[in-house]
């Protein structure tokens, strides 16, 4: 996962998550050659726009710095390196959340017409695979009719299908910029406790064309990764997520583990559990060591 926003001179260190960055256009670039180098398959695009406001139309802007960071991405590194974009709108609202809201409470339905403009946007600008995130129901099923009806029959979507709502998110809300300003993401996003929930939630986005599923987190969600690959036998992705990468991070800075070493088991349980694919803030490091 990569972080571009707009506004900043220079690479901006992220706090809590050490070794990860905010990035200008030239920084990211940068940053996915050095990626591209070590032999990381591609990255997933995040955006932090200057303006937010209650549509989140930055997100759907031509000329907004996720669109700019892909086209940039494309020309940069070409088809060889596969370049995903986050659709969501948690950074783009001025509100936080992940959809579009009626009073304190989340408008599914006129959510999935931004989702869909948000996909169309985003494949013109080059995305290969466009991934939604913010756990709307029948958001695959938007994007994907409005992708065909623009004729990028080819832009495959990753779907966040099996997504949690979890306590470990909290160095990625400082990196997106995007924490809810009120409220909670319980309503769309799933219970821990619930496992069943999410093989249902993974069949909707199959019967409306996902071409990936993704659960999130990974490393406490391993027996959901296992039942959705078991039940589905998909390409499913397991996403390691901030919270997860920042605990390792504080533990080896400390001396208590060994970074290497707990870097590559953790990674290996999640494939081991069924994972084809992992998104992960460990990729430059665990890249190198692998090679």
């Amino acid at each position: 996962p990569l972080f571009v926003k707009e506004g900043i001179g220079e690479a901006a260190p992220i706090s809590s998550m050490p070794g990860q960055s905010q990035h200008t256009l030239e920084s990211l670039l940068k940053e996915a050659r050095e990626l591209a180098s070590r032999g990381v398959a591609g990255v997933l695009l995040f955006g932090v726009p200057e303006r937010k406001d209650a549509g989140g139309s930055e997100s759907f802007n031509d000329d907004g710095i996720v669109q700019r960071g892909l086209r940039a991405l494309k020309d940069e590194l070409g088809d060889e390196f596969v370049v995903f974009a986050d659709l969501c709108l948690c950074e783009y609202t001025d509100h936080g959340h992940c959809g579009l809201v009626d009073g304190d409470a989340i408008d599914n339905d006129t959510t999935l017409a931004t989702y869909a403009r948000i996909g169309e946007s985003q494949a013109r600008a080059g995305a290969d695979v466009v991934a939604p995130s913010g756990m709307m129901d029948g958001q695959v099923g938007a994007i994907r009719s409005a992708l065909d009806d623009a004729g990028f029959i080819d832009t495959a979507i990753l779907s966040y299908a099996v997504k949690y709502a979890s306590s470990l998110y909290g160095p990625f809300r400082e990196a997106g910029e995007g924490a809810p300003k009120f409220g909670d993401r319980r309503s769309h996003q799933q219970g821990p406790p619930n496992a069943i929930e999410g093989l249902r939630e993974a069949a909707l986005d199959v019967a409306e064309g996902a071409d990936a599923l993704m659960v999130k987190p990974a490393i406490g969600y391993l027996d959901v990764l296992r039942a959705v690959k078991n039940r589905f036998n998909y390409p499913t992705a397991a996403y390691n997520v901030s919270g997860e990468y920042s605990m390792l991070l504080a533990a080896a800075e400390r001396g208590w583990i060994d970074e290497r070493a707990a870097t590559i088991e953790l990674l290996t349980s999640i494939k081991r559990a069924g994972a084809d694919l992992i998104v992960t803030y460990h990729a430059k490091k665990a890249a190198e060591w692998l090679q």
